[in-house]
């Protein structure tokens, strides 16, 4: 009988018996950060938390050799931000705060601008979808058949996805040309 829930990428997921999550840790899938709960629990905790779920981490062996180390990277400092107090000062708003990230490192995605405006264009909310906008591309779909308004918004949206308006699909990946 399932008796685990977790939250994942798409919420709240479960039940599920204790082996289907020992698979599931096993697969990457929850992770040591992962909020879990069950039936007697009071409220969600991270999964290494849980002092029987945490033996399962401990049993993990490397599937591989360690990735290499990371290469040193500068830390970029943005500029201080400047602001008005109440007095009507220049005053400086907050410290700079370094980045490790390099601004270069964006993920491409495996989804292409063109076809996503292609598909908008021909069945409308398909392209968002494509995309990874789901919510976006069914409420065109059902906005279409109840009345013609999601049709216009879906042509509109198919040009501005073939002239270059979105640069990112639904998961934060940069679109291919």
């Amino acid at each position: 009988m399932g008796e685990w829930y977790y939250i994942g990428h798409y919420g709240q997921l479960g039940p599920l018996t204790k082996d289907q999550v020992d698979e599931l840790i096993q697969g990457g899938v929850i992770v040591r950060e992962t909020y879990v709960w069950r039936n007697g629990m009071t409220d969600w905790v991270r999964a290494d938390a849980s002092t029987e779920l945490a033996l399962s981490f401990h049993v993990l062996s490397p599937a591989g050799p360690p990735p290499p180390p990371l290469a040193q990277t500068t830390p970029v400092i943005s500029p201080p931000s400047y602001g008005t107090d109440y007095s009507g000062q220049t005053t400086q708003m907050a410290a700079a705060q370094p980045s490790y990230f390099p601004r270069s490192a964006t993920v491409k995605s495996d989804r292409s601008k063109t076809a996503a405006g292609i598909l908008q264009l021909v069945i409308p909310g398909v392209g968002r979808i494509y995309m990874g906008y789901a919510a976006i591309g069914v409420l065109q779909l059902v906005l279409t058949l109840c009345g013609g308004i999601g049709w216009i918004w879906s042509v509109i949206d198919g040009i501005v996805i073939l002239g270059g308006g979105v640069k990112m699909d639904g998961y934060g990946r940069q679109m291919q040309d």
